[in-house]
């Protein structure tokens, strides 16, 4: 039997101490930009222990498909360490590579910024990833009939997923419905060629406290459908349902799904970097690594559905692969 992992908050102070002994600084790190929710997910906790080893999102692209960007906010357009923010872009909807805000577009602009901000101090989770804007449809409260250029928008990826490194997909739109089933559309053969390909795609799953389904598109088959739990306290609020995947601290499930994008893009590195066997978690790797967040997260109770989900604990997640990666060599 593996070595159960060492608790991160004591690995956490013990990293800080060694940092600090060797003379290394850690005063140019972020402010997490939502920090209550970051530490209830204990991300802050992951960014420290594994300062020394992971990267945080460099090299790995996000694409956000949504409802169109304001590509002029500083938070876009400015470079970090001359790398780009914005790495490419694509309208769906036009046909061309132009994502500004059209129609009632307007969630875009900012459902970048839990996974991905690194300016003026203030870090998403993954802060040194690179971001793809998609603009998909005309507004992210959506109607299945978006489903034409939303497709159109993930055969894009599909397209230009190696070209850009293009790991992780935030579907971003809800229809605010409640969906008990799956919903057949021209998205799902799309869904399941970006599954085998090994990119991860999670989509919310709405805000209405249904009991009995959750929004299009994460009531899909080969999307993970992310839910929420109230920041700071450990109560499923919000959309529930037994497609729910996994629940992150949050105010709004695009929220917690714009968190959890950006906790997968380490996640991933950390398997890279440990050379951790994923292929007996899952078929594929988003399966697999959606496996390692369940063992790993915490578990919460919903007594108003009965149901029992698992909260994203991602400092636990990479503890794991590491621990066992270690004790598998």
């Amino acid at each position: 039997m593996n070595q159960k992992p060492e608790r991160a908050s004591t690995t956490t102070w013990r990293v800080f101490m060694a940092l600090v002994a060797g003379g290394i600084c850690l005063a140019n790190a972020g402010e997490p930009v939502e920090k209550i929710e970051f530490d209830h997910a204990r991300i802050t906790e992951a960014w420290m222990t594994y300062a020394e080893i992971l990267t945080f999102g460099k090299g790995q692209t996000l694409a956000l498909l949504d409802d169109g960007c304001d590509l002029s906010m500083p938070e876009w357009s400015t470079p970090v360490n001359g790398v780009k923010k914005v790495r490419v872009t694509y309208d769906s909807v036009d046909g061309d590579n132009d994502p500004k805000h059209e129609g009632r577009g307007y969630h875009g602009s900012t459902i970048g910024v839990p996974s991905s901000l690194n300016y003026d101090g203030k870090w998403g989770v993954a802060y040194n990833n690179q971001v793809a804007v998609i603009r998909g449809l005309e507004c992210c409260h959506c109607n299945v009939k978006d489903h034409v250029s939303l497709a159109a928008g993930l055969q894009w990826v599909i397209d230009n997923s190696e070209k850009y490194n293009i790991t992780t997909v935030n579907l971003a739109p809800v229809d605010d419905l409640e969906h008990a089933e799956p919903v057949p559309t021209d998205i799902d053969e799309k869904l399941a060629e970006l599954r085998k390909l090994g990119v991860w795609v999670s989509a919310p799953a709405g805000n209405h406290n249904y009991l009995k389904g959750i929004s299009w598109p994460a009531s899909q088959p080969n999307c993970f459908a992310i839910g929420a739990v109230r920041v700071g306290k450990d109560e499923v609020y919000l959309d529930r349902h037994p497609k729910v995947d996994l629940v992150v601290p949050a105010a709004a499930t695009s929220s917690s799904n714009a968190i959890l994008c950006g906790s997968v893009m380490i996640l991933r590195e950390a398997i890279e970097k440990a050379e951790y066997d994923w292929k007996q978690e899952g078929e594929n790797l988003p399966e697999a690594m959606m496996t390692i967040l369940q063992r790993t997260g915490v578990e919460v109770k919903d007594d108003e559905t009965g149901l029992t989900f698992r909260r994203l604990d991602l400092a636990a997640a990479l503890d794991e692969v590491f621990a066992t990666a270690r004790n598998e060599k």
